[in-house]
């Protein structure tokens, strides 16, 4: 670690793996109540532990994005952030309005919109402290050296921030309404996100395979072109059915398809980083999860994305479990298993030691990315029985839930396995483990 103000990162991740924690437990808890339905059903509804399992985990993978930000601007930079006041001011806020947002649910205040539920007055705290990063980041950005990688992360975050503002539009009119829902749902995680996941890959492949800074800019850019290309008009596959015209099938079904091109080749860039690379960096743990991340984003929000994307497919598909089984893999991939890789190199050099829990780490990965391909695959089947029988065959919603009940056990038990190796994670980046014979001198691993 080369500037004191990057210690601003320390804190984000802290609270962020704590939400982790809640988010992949509320969700363990929901997939139960899919086997048992009524458990909880009086104390802890089911729509509110959705709340709490999709919110927390928005507000973790944010708080990711923006822990990864003070981290790596100043170093890329050059400079101390512009302040780091602003920054921890901007984390209270932010945990303020969490703590507000769940206890308003818990007694059943929300918005009712998906994701966008939290109330008014939390809804402006988000947008204050949005605006408090970007003028921390931004005069961070202006006053030092320029890159393509702070260039990328700056219009990602900006993007993220300004499409907030969507979220406190609310028309009466159910098709206005849910369009301007997606303009913060879609362009949040197919546009502006993969830019931020981008420009946080390329930094990380920068730093531990050794390949010029070029090399890896001109991959970043060809990313960031295909995924605003694709993303912003791809927005239309969520317009097929809810009564806007008809061209947007033609429209979203289209740029969908190239959606898949720059999660090819984010793929394609970690493992070319990999193959050209100088460097035998020691922390193992950290390049995995990249790789992995990049892998699984591929396939869960690329190949599983494509599976019912088009116009002619979806018209059957869309709000059955072949949804679930894409957004799970393809959010895993993308942006939690990015951020973990984040954490997992940014940890021990904010905590001044060589990387340490590698094995166990590791095995984190193996068990959450196991356990999250098994739940597609399961929910991929239980999605393609639902869409026949109740979407061809015109059984009963309610009759065809009773039919899946031997998938969403098997989904359960996929959750455990998701559990055990998030719990597994945050144990790897905060306890140190005695060493059993004593070492050399500790030292803060290279670039």
């Amino acid at each position: 670690m080369k500037y004191q103000s990057q210690k601003v990162a320390y804190a984000y991740f802290l609270v962020a793996m704590a939400l982790f924690a809640i988010q992949v437990l509320g969700g363990l808890l929901a997939g139960w109540i899919y086997i048992s339905p009524n458990t909880l059903s009086e104390l802890l509804p089911f729509n509110i532990i959705r709340m709490l399992h999709t919110n927390a985990l928005i507000v973790w993978l944010l708080l990711g994005f923006f822990g990864a930000a003070y981290y790596l601007v100043p170093e890329e930079s050059e400079r101390e952030l512009f302040s780091t006041k602003l920054a921890y001011i901007q984390l209270a806020i932010l945990v303020v309005g969490t703590l507000g947002a769940v206890v308003s649910y818990l007694v059943g205040i929300h918005g009712g919109r998906e994701f966008l539920e939290q109330p008014l007055w939390v809804k402006f705290g988000i947008l204050v402290a949005a605006v408090i990063f970007l003028v921390n980041i931004s005069l961070t950005v202006l006053a030092g050296r320029k890159t393509a990688i702070t260039n990328i992360l700056l219009m990602g975050l900006w993007l993220l921030c300004l499409l907030w503002v969507f979220a406190f539009i609310n028309p009466d009119n159910l098709s206005l309404d849910k369009m301007y829902w997606w303009f913060v749902v879609h362009l949040w995680v197919e546009a502006t996100w993969e830019l931020v996941m981008a420009a946080i890959l390329g930094y990380l492949m920068l730093k531990m395979t050794g390949v010029d800074r070029e090399v890896v800019e001109k991959w970043l850019y060809v990313i960031v072109a295909t995924a605003l290309f694709s993303g912003i008009l791809g927005t239309g596959h969520h317009f097929f059915w809810i009564g806007t015209p008809g061209y947007w099938q033609w429209i979203g079904s289209i740029f969908s398809v190239f959606e898949v091109i720059p999660f090819f080749a984010m793929m394609s860039f970690a493992f070319v980083m990999v193959w050209k690379g100088r460097k035998n960096h020691p922390n193992k743990a950290a390049l995995l999860w990249s790789l992995g991340a990049s892998t699984v984003a591929f396939f869960g929000a690329g190949v599983w994305g494509f599976l019912h994307t088009l116009h002619g497919v979806n018209f059957y598909t869309h709000g059955t479990q072949i949804t679930a089984a894409h957004g799970h893999l393809a959010f895993y991939g993308a942006y939690v298993a990015m951020n973990l890789a984040m954490f997992t190199y940014a940890m021990p050099q904010l905590r001044g030691r060589a990387p340490y829990n590698q094995v166990l780490n590791m095995a984190s990965f193996w068990l959450m990315t196991g356990g999250m391909c098994f739940m597609t695959f399961v929910l991929t089947f239980a999605g393609t029985i639902q869409t026949h029988m109740q979407r061809i065959v015109g059984d009963y919603y309610m009759e065809v839930q009773d039919q899946l009940g031997l998938f969403y056990m098997m989904r359960f038990g996929a959750g455990v396995a998701v559990v055990l190796g998030a719990l597994l994670f945050i144990y790897s980046q905060l306890v140190v483990r005695r060493e059993l014979i004593a070492p050399g001198p500790v030292t803060t691993p290279g670039e």
